[in-house]
Parts: structure tokens; sequence; C-alpha cells
């Protein structure tokens, strides 16, 4: 090898150690900085007769496909775990856990416990002072946790309003980076901090709402949702959310977007086409699916809940009924009739028959929705109206043909076995209706009362349904509040040491039952409660107790496995200052050898140079 050809070798040695130096460098001043991807230096030898020498050939990215695509994907599933378990351990937070202080079941089980002591001294004035101010504090704590579910509601709705500026403000900076990747004269050091600033963007797109990112040779990206709606490719995505004002119980979400009323988020694509995220179902994962799901699922069915027992609380209390008087018809017939003149919306009628020794029961409620279903405890329940009790009596006759039904004069329902053949027999007709006075020589009171006073009667034709909200409203008789004696006296003249009204309502809360929400339809993807107020009350607290430890489970889980991803990806793409270190010996090495070489080959020329 001549002199030159070392000269150049050596020269050229000392170019590539530089710029690997000046890789190395910048590793390790970016060794701490997230979203960095560890860079490489890319070198070619160049081989002929005459030279042999290396040189830079680029700046190498570390970069994974298939561990970038996953990191995205768990990216949303972790940040909508994450923000579900944030909101349900503020309403548990409120809400308290079974048997703390101020839970729902310690404060039934204090009124229960009032009611008990007023039923053994109904005429003590503080005895029955206890149970007022027990009573008011279980409407007002009803009123307390309804307020405390809407606010967070409001506060998904917020979320999702800040979130949306964020992500429209993301795009249009990725955009921005899909065109500055397209300049071909960009330096290869720049292209890798770009690419760095594309990565981080796309993961923060994908903590907001799920998505598919497709990395192009170009080093563009284009991103979809994982239902396929482009977010940005030729042009950008606009996200858009027309908030609804401030909810309350009664502003819920509907598959049909003229009765919705919350908060409509809406994707306008480059194109001009606008889509409804959620009432298409684009949404599978990120914050805003999250956030969605809480304020149109999760907080709604809390608040359904809650509704529910208020409503049991107030029929408990104020609920009336009939039993049906003997009746008799042609053949042998047998049976039972009800006077259901005085029945409102809501109120219904129990039957109960015998077919060839099997024991039937039906709950026909008086509504107009003409609803026909099986509920949770397995009973059929009708509804029809029965304010024409000609017309109701017809529509049962056709839908309980082993029954005859009739209405013999206006206002009365009679029901009849089928005489001789023995094979059904009528055992019970039981109309229920309310009370709502508080002196009406009836055992029952109006102790709960709803909004400006008037009567709860679970009337289901309202608009919205009358159940819509009452735990938000529910509230006490203010003639309770001014005269606690009427919590004894029945009627006018009544001993206040007569203990037969707050037996009676003991009784009613130990014994009657209920079955929340109605047809199947109306109750998918519901949990329904069923039994007596207090079971209603257990079964909610345990079931959002099993609800937040499941999400708080799912997000930790889902945490843990972003975690290993990242630690994954830390290894493939983060800097480790030790081995960069030690390539800074061997670069330091090779320089001081090319260098070494420079010099004799200076030396060596000098010599001959000085020789002629």
């Amino acid at each position: 090898m001549g002199l030159l050809s070392s000269l150049s070798n050596a020269v050229s040695g000392l170019r590539v150690n530089q710029d690997s130096i000046t890789i190395l460098s910048r590793n390790v001043a970016n060794s701490g900085t997230p979203g960095y991807h560890k860079q490489s230096l890319n070198i070619i030898d160049y081989n002929s007769i005459n030279a042999t020498y290396a040189r830079s050939a680029g700046v190498q990215r570390a970069f994974s496909l298939s561990l970038q695509t996953y990191y995205n994907r768990q990216v949303s599933d972790t940040a909508q775990a994450d923000v579900m378990a944030n909101y349900l351990n503020k309403l548990q937070g409120f809400m308290g856990k079974p048997g703390s202080a101020g839970s729902l079941d310690t404060m039934f089980g204090s009124f229960r416990n009032s009611l008990q002591a007023l039923a053994t001294s109904p005429d003590d004035y503080s005895t029955r002072a206890t149970a007022v101010a027990q009573a008011q504090a279980m409407a007002q704590r009803l009123n307390e946790m309804s307020s405390m579910v809407q606010n967070l509601r409001q506060e998904t709705e917020t979320q999702i309003s800040s979130n949306v500026t964020n992500v429209n403000a993301m795009l249009v900076s990725l955009n921005e980076v899909n065109q500055r990747m397209l300049d071909l004269g960009m330096t290869d050091t720049a292209r890798a901090a770009l690419y760095d600033q594309r990565d981080r963007l796309v993961a923060s797109v994908a903590e907001v709402i799920d998505i598919q990112a497709n990395y192009r040779p170009d080093g563009t990206v284009a991103l979809l949702t994982r239902s396929g709606v482009g977010l940005l490719d030729n042009g950008v995505s606009t996200f858009q959310f027309k908030t609804a004002g401030a909810l309350s119980p009664t502003t819920q979400t509907s598959m049909n977007s003229e009765e919705s009323r919350v908060g409509t988020l809406l994707l306008t694509t480059p194109s001009g086409l606008t889509i409804d995220l959620v009432q298409q179902g684009v949404l599978q994962g990120g914050e805003l699916a999250g956030l969605v799901q809480l304020r149109d699922k999760v907080l709604v069915e809390t608040q359904n809940q809650l509704d529910e027992i208020a409503a049991g609380l107030a029929i408990a209390f104020s609920s009336r009924a009939t039993p049906g008087t003997a009746a008799s018809g042609p053949g042998g017939a047998t049976g039972l009739s009800a006077d259901v003149s005085q029945l409102k919306p809501g109120n219904d009628i129990v039957l109960n028959y015998t077919r060839d020794g099997v024991e039937q029961r039906v709950h026909i409620v008086n509504s107009t929705n003409g609803d026909d279903y099986v509920d949770a405890n397995g009973q059929r329940v009708i509804s029809v109206d029965l304010s024409d009790s000609a017309a109701a009596a017809a529509e049962l006759q056709g839908k309980l043909r082993n029954l005859s039904i009739s209405s013999p004069t206006a206002g009365v329902l009679q029901v009849l076995d089928d005489g001789t053949n023995g094979r059904v027999d009528v055992t019970g007709l039981t109309t229920r209706s309310n009370i709502t006075g508080t002196q009406t020589g009836e055992l029952g009171l109006a102790l709960f009362v709803d909004q400006g006073n008037a009567a709860f009667t679970d009337d289901p034709d309202s608009k919205p349904p009358q159940i819509m909200g009452l735990a938000s409203r529910i509230a006490i008789n203010p003639a309770l509040l001014a005269d606690n004696r009427l919590l004894v006296q029945f009627d006018v003249g009544v001993s206040l040491g007569d203990a037969s009204r707050p037996d009676f309502i003991l009784n009613q809360l130990d014994t009657m039952g209920f079955v929340s929400g109605g047809s199947p339809s109306a109750n998918s993807g519901r949990h329904q409660l069923n039994g007596t107020v207090e079971q209603l009350i257990n079964q909610m607290l345990n079931y959002h107790g099993s609800v937040i430890g499941t999400t708080v489970d799912a997000r930790d889980n889902r945490q843990l496995t972003l975690d290993t991803i990242t630690t994954q990806m830390d290894a493939e793409y983060g800097v480790n200052v030790d081995e960069e270190m030690s390539r800074l010996i061997q670069l330091q090495s090779s320089y001081a050898a090319n260098a070494r070489v420079v010099s004799v080959v200076k030396e060596l020329l000098d010599t001959l140079f000085a020789s002629t």
C-alpha cells in the first residue's frame, strides 16, 4: 500500500470516527429524553486496487414496527381503563364502603332503628323527632349522591371538551411533521429528530382515541381508528364537541340523536363527511371512550339504582293494597273483582291464579306503553290502560286466555276461572295504589314525596318517567316536619300510644319487594335490583364495589402490560450510557491509531521531500 493510500485510509477513518463520536454524544445527551430513539452511524467500506477507505452513509434510528404498533394500542387501552378507575374511585369515596359512616346501608339501618324505637314508644316526642330526622337524613343523602353522580357526569363532559381541543392540536402538528418529512434535502440527523417527534405525537393521540398507525417508507404516518375511520391521511380530520350544558338525571343519551340530551362528539373528515362518534360506535379505546362510557352508562346506571331505592322508600310507606271481592259467573265460574277506577298511572294490580296446580302471578301496570314481558322475578308484566275498564278487560282477555276477564260495570275489573272444568282457579286479585295524605284512616302515609310535595305513583307515561331522577328530588312530606305526631296518628283522635302505624310501615319495609327496571329491551346492559329496600341498597353497594374492583384491576393489569412494553422499548430504543462509554473508548483508540498513521505518513513524506 502506498503512502497516499495509507493517508487516504487514515483520513477517512478520522472522519468516520468524528461522525460516530458526534452521534454518540447526541445519544448520551438525550439518554433521559422521553421518546428519544438511539441512533447509530451507517458505515460503508470502499475497496479498490489503488485505495481502501470507509465513509459515513447516514444515520440509522432504532425502530420496531410491531413493537410500536402494540405500544400504541396498549396506550389507548390503558388510558381508557385509567380514566374510568379514577372516576369510580371518586364515586366510591363519596358513596362510602358498606358499613362505613354516611353509606346508604348505614343510614338506612339508623332509619330503620328509629322506626323500631318509634313502634316501642310511639308517644315519646324525642323518639318521633328522631325518626323524622333520620327519614330526612335518608332523603338528603339520596339527594347528595344524585348530585355527586351528575357532577361527575358534568366533569366527563368538561374533560371530553378538553381532550377534543388537545387531539385537534396534535393532529395538526402531526400533519406538519408529515409535510416536513417530504423534504428530501433534510439531513439524516434532522430527520431522525423528526421521527422522534412523530412517534411522540402518535402516542399522545393514542391516549385520547384508539388508533391504527400506518408508518410509510417516506417517514410519514396515516392514522385511522380501530373501526376504520380516517383521522390523518390526505388531510386532517377535525373533532368537535357540542356541549349540552348542565347535565341532570333526566338528560341522558339516546340512540335517536334527536332525543339525546348529552353533549355530541363529532368528527369531520377532510372531505366534509361528519360522523357522530358515539351514535355510530366508533370509539373503542382511549380516554374519550372511557369518558363517554362513564357519562352515558356507568354513572347513569348508578343514578338509576339510586332512583330505584328512592322509589322503593316512597312506595313502601304509601302503598295501599286492596284485595278483590268474590265474584261468580255462568257455568260455575268463580273469581274476584276489583275497583280500578281510582288507580293512577303507575299503580298496578297483582293477579294470582293456578293452572293445573301450578301457581301463576301476573303484574298488571296501569300504563299506556303496552309493554308485555317477564321481569327478573319470572313474573309476567302486562301494561294496559285501566282508564277504560272495558277496553282494558278486552285487551287482558286476549293475553290471558285461560281466564275469563270482563268489566261488568265501569271502573270494575272481574277475573273468573274456567268453572266446572276445574283446571284454573283465581286465588288473588289485589289493586295497589298510593296514599297521598297523612291522616286518611289508613296505616300507610305519604312520608316521602316527589318535588312540589307531589305523590310518587311511579308513572311510566310521564315525560320523562316519574322515577327518572327521583333520588335528586325525594323529600320528606312537610306535614311530618311540622307535626311529627302524624307518624303515629293515622286518623284524627288516634291515641299517641297506638303503635299500629309504626308497626305497619316497619312490616312494609321488611316484606315489600321491588324489581328494578322495565322490559328486557329497556334493561339491556343494566344490573337489575330485586328485593326489599334494604336488599336493594345492599345489592347496589355490592354491585358498585364489584364494578370498581374490576375496573381498578383492569387498570392495573393494563398498566403492567404497558410498563412491560415500555421496558422492552427502552431496551431496544433507549440509550445505555455504559455501552456508549465503552464505545467511546473504542472510538478514541481508533481515532488515535488513525491519527498516528497520518503523523507517520507526514513524517515519511517530509523526509522524502527533504532528500530530494
